[in-house]
């Protein structure tokens, strides 16, 4: 696709398939543990420790995805062709995972749940290394993650209602339930749309690496290893109030009702952000908004855990907040992520997108994994109890607001060290394109 061609009504059909895909995510990292917990009863030690070899396991799916959507040369394009492939098998294991039998077990949970976390890969790395490739521009990259990441907020609010609107302890059609069967029906069908409106742009390839080779380069791209560095360290940081936030609300603040409200907030600032991170990084670059955006979270996040029973307006104001952060979170990275590809394009001579957003979704996944494997044992040895309505002691208590709120800046501050001299900018970016647009490659990149 040409500049001329990042047209909205392209880029929204681009974008489409991201909400039921956020429509599914969210609820498989923040509800269906607490679910599996407090509806079937399955232990939180045991769930983490599920979780963690999930994340484990479907590790070595994405080197595979990714270096295989690279090397494709199928007719309807090597991005398309696996996002396409994968979309069936995606929806039916999140109906199994979403919509568990009563008797459902640890054993049932880490055998859907691996299964989809697998095909989720499928469908998300070529997804998103297709939408790397949408934009030759700087700037316009960020304008690409925006759609997408807009839609994906779109669909983590629908996650959101879903669950409590329908309700988490009713028989039959739960809300978990409910999220299982708008999956079935929407992701096909704007993967369909997608696929059908979006072309994928020429393949810069001049010639083909030996797999050893490819990832030794990789592995030597100093600003590659600098940004999936930072956006594990961020990712971490996100993710331990993300398996904590149910609990947080119910327990530390008292106020199991605005569970749902407070994730609808957070989400719907979070599309505000989404805008304001694309302008904020025309004016003074994309790693520097970035680190911007995550200095002001430390800030602001950290008074969560200052915050005790009854004090929902001060969290609520801490939501929209931080609500608003999260949209360059999720804009931001993935567009400077683009440059890293091109960098290393023309050093290599072969366009990897999918080999990079394989190691990409690994350090996402591997975030999650940890963030779980750590904060539920940790909980459980403090003394908190996750079953139900019980009263907690008050050490527990203070462990659940020191995980939720402060251990989150440790990493997020790592993060911000790697990334505010990062060495890929505008002026660079627009060097390498000019490069590998005449056809051209350099054995020299830009270094850390």
């Amino acid at each position: 696709m040409k500049a001329s061609d990042e047209r909205p009504p392209r880029l929204l059909a681009y974008a489409l398939p991201a909400i039921p895909l956020a429509v599914m995510a969210l609820p498989f990292y923040v509800v269906v543990p607490t679910f599996y917990a407090q509806s079937l009863g399955l232990s939180a030690a045991g769930l983490g420790l599920v979780l963690l070899l999930i994340r484990i396991l479907d590790a070595l799916s994405d080197p595979l995805v990714g270096w295989l959507s690279d090397r494709s040369f199928l007719r309807t394009g090597r991005r398309r062709s696996f996002f396409i492939l994968f979309v069936p098998l995606t929806a039916f294991c999140a109906f199994k995972v979403f919509w568990p039998p009563a008797d459902a077990d640890l054993l049932y949970l880490g055998i859907w749940g691996a299964a989809l976390s697998f095909c989720y890969t499928g469908v998300t790395l070529p997804y998103t290394a297709w939408g790397a490739e949408l934009s030759p521009d700087y700037d316009g990259r960020s304008v690409v993650s925006a759609f997408r990441e807009g839609a994906t907020l779109v669909g983590t609010l629908l996650a959101v209602v879903l669950p409590f609107a329908v309700g988490l302890d009713r028989i039959g059609v739960h809300g978990l339930a409910a999220v299982a069967l708008l999956v079935v029906i929407l992701l096909p069908l704007t993967a369909i749309l997608a696929v059908w409106k979006v072309p994928e742009p020429a393949n810069l390839t001049s010639q083909r690496l030996r797999l050893v080779a490819g990832l030794r380069l990789l592995a030597g791209n100093r600003p590659f290893v600098r940004l999936i560095a930072a956006f594990f360290l961020n990712g971490f940081a996100n993710a331990i109030p993300a398996t904590l936030f149910l609990y947080f609300v119910s327990e530390r603040l008292g106020l199991p009702e605005l569970r749902g409200p407070f994730l609808f907030l957070y989400f719907a600032c979070g599309m505000i952000g989404v805008p304001v991170a694309v302008v904020v990084a025309r004016r003074v670059g994309k790693h520097r908004a970035w680190c911007g955006a995550m200095i002001a979270a430390c800030l602001i996040f950290g008074l969560a855990g200052f915050l005790g029973q009854g004090d929902g307006f001060a969290f609520g104001i801490i939501c929209a907040l931080t609500g608003v952060l999260l949209g360059f979170d999720l804009a931001l990275p993935p567009a400077i992520q683009a440059d890293v590809i091109d960098n290393d394009t023309m050093i290599s001579g072969e366009q990897r997108s999918g080999l990079y957003f394989a190691a990409w979704g690994l350090a996402t996944k591997l975030s999650l994994a940890a963030s779980a494997g750590l904060v539920f044992p940790l909980l459980e040895w403090s003394g908190f109890l996750m079953t139900g309505s019980v009263e907690q002691t008050p050490g527990a208590l203070s462990t659940l607001s020191g995980l939720y709120a402060w251990l989150p800046v440790l990493p997020k501050l790592a993060a911000i060290v790697l990334m505010w001299s990062f060495p890929l900018g505008r002026d660079q970016q627009r060097h390498t394109r000019d490069v590998l647009e005449r056809g051209g490659r350099s054995g020299r990149g830009t270094g850390a």
